[in-house]
């Protein structure tokens, strides 16, 4: 059994509360969009609570909560909205450093009244993925790396967004990629992030400032991916929370300011024998293995089908195009940053691939759930990669879907990954999309009203 999980019993969790004087808690269920819905209980009522319950819509919701009003979703969600029993994963139990009084986090599995996960609902879909490793004796490991902008505060939401200003007084004009300095003008927010993650004991490593004015990354270190998805919903809220007390805000929309790079949530995987604790991704010589190379073709051939869910909302698609430090096809390399899946230069232990096609929008269960589907399914039915690309894949073809809609499209027709992430999650998902996405037609946008009210 994965040690994280293993972590703590329910026992061992209320002594956790007893040692850190917890008289609050949250209990945190993530839904498709990553945002954490749930209960606050107080200490007392979280012990006597042993059948808590909310309704399966919850996890079900599109980003402004609304769900279809007809159609293939409720042949999965019931039209009377059953119940989900939630069981408390004791193993996600942090510390709340924010607030006022001692208040812990709980995450949460959902269950149906016989037992079983929820199909639908994002932790279900990782638990799943992560099985299908397990029973062939594989156990994954990711490393995140997070993209985020930082943003004066927006009231309106037809103003675009802006750099925040930092200890100088002035916001930043021009790109500060890698610049020591330019971190440190935010100096005074990112002590809180570093103190609020070491609070949580959240494995975050390094901190760098980004090619966009105002962008930041945060790395993860390397760890079993349901652990790094919780660590990721985990950050996510808590950088938004810090920002707010610094009178800015922190987005990790994909593509926020007009003429600056998207954000990327990378993805490094590789995936260890349980066995032997060695990397199948290299031979006993240190060559590269076929299940490398699979694993590589496994990417190449789902990810483009699997998009949706890796790049969710209509703005994702912004930052997947040319000249925009962004991959737009399914190219692979070794140290090759133009490419989709690049592989960086390591040892052989730590020979890994990196997918940087995930958007930082992307709910975290769902985005490592679909990398780790795509490469486990290239294994299983071994497919070969194409030729490694040795030059600037940006001057090859797209090899992307170029919007929501197309992307929809290609999901509902890969059955492969159907199988793997469940039937019931993709009907629920991109029902949903479809009408989230009828949502956003309905809206004109300003480039609208700029060149064709009177041009027309």
């Amino acid at each position: 059994m994965n040690p994280y999980i293993a972590k703590k019993t329910l026992g061992e969790l209320e002594n956790w509360f007893n040692e850190h004087r917890v008289t609050e808690v949250e209990c945190l269920v993530p839904d498709l969009t990553g945002v954490a819905r749930g209960k606050i209980l107080p200490r007392d009522r979280f012990a006597e609570e042993s059948g808590m319950r909310l309704p399966e819509i919850v996890v079900a919701m599109s980003v402004t909560g609304e769900q279809p009003a007809e159609g293939p979703y409720f042949d999965v969600i019931s039209a009377t909205d059953h119940d989900m029993h939630l069981r408390a994963d004791p193993a996600t139990v942090r510390l709340v450093p924010w607030a006022v009084d001692p208040t812990a986090q709980v995450i949460h599995d959902c269950y149906n009244r016989h037992g079983q996960l929820v199909p639908f609902a994002p932790r279900s879909v990782l638990r799943r993925v992560c099985d299908l490793f397990d029973a062939r004796g594989w156990s994954p490991v990711v490393a995140p790396e997070l993209e985020f902008y930082l943003v004066e505060r927006n009231l309106d939401p037809d103003l675009p967004l802006k750099p925040p200003k930092g200890r100088s007084g002035r916001a930043e004009t021009s790109r500060q990629a890698y610049s020591i300095d330019a971190v440190n003008e935010f100096d005074p927010l990112f002590e809180d992030i570093y103190a609020y993650c070491e609070a949580m004991q959240l494995n975050v490593d390094t901190l760098i400032h980004e090619i966009g004015a105002g962008q930041m990354e945060i790395n993860f270190f390397h760890d079993h991916p349901l652990q790094l998805a919780d660590e990721v919903f985990f950050f996510k809220r808590t950088v938004r929370e810090a920002a707010m007390r610094h009178d800015m805000y922190a987005t990790f929309m994909a593509k926020p300011i007009a003429g600056e790079p998207g954000s990327a949530m990378h993805v490094h995987q590789s995936i260890v024998d349980k066995k032997t604790g060695q990397n199948i991704f290299s031979n006993p010589d240190g060559t590269p293995s076929k299940e490398f190379y699979w694993y590589i073709g496994g990417l190449q051939r789902y990810i483009p089908s699997a998009m949706a869910l890796l790049a969710p909302y209509v703005n994702s698609y912004r930052r997947l195009m040319r000249a925009t430090a962004a991959p737009i096809n399914i190219q692979w390399g070794q140290d090759n940053r133009t490419v989709g899946f690049r592989v960086p230069v390591s040892t052989p232990a730590a020979r890994r691939i990196e997918n940087r096609v995930i958007g930082a929008d992307a709910n975290p269960y769902v985005a490592m759930a679909v990398t780790l589907a795509c490469g486990y399914l290239g294994i299983v039915k071994e497919i070969e990669p194409t030729p490694e690309c040795k030059g600037d894949a940006y001057l090859s073809a797209y090899g992307l879907p170029r919007s929501l809609g197309e992307a929809l499209a290609l999901l509902r027709q890969e059955t492969d990954l159907a199988e793997v992430l469940s039937h019931a999650f993709i009907t629920v998902y991109t029902e949903l999309k479809e009408a989230e996405h009828a949502e956003f037609m309905k809206v004109i946008s300003p480039w609208e009203r700029e060149h064709l009210l009177l041009h027309v």
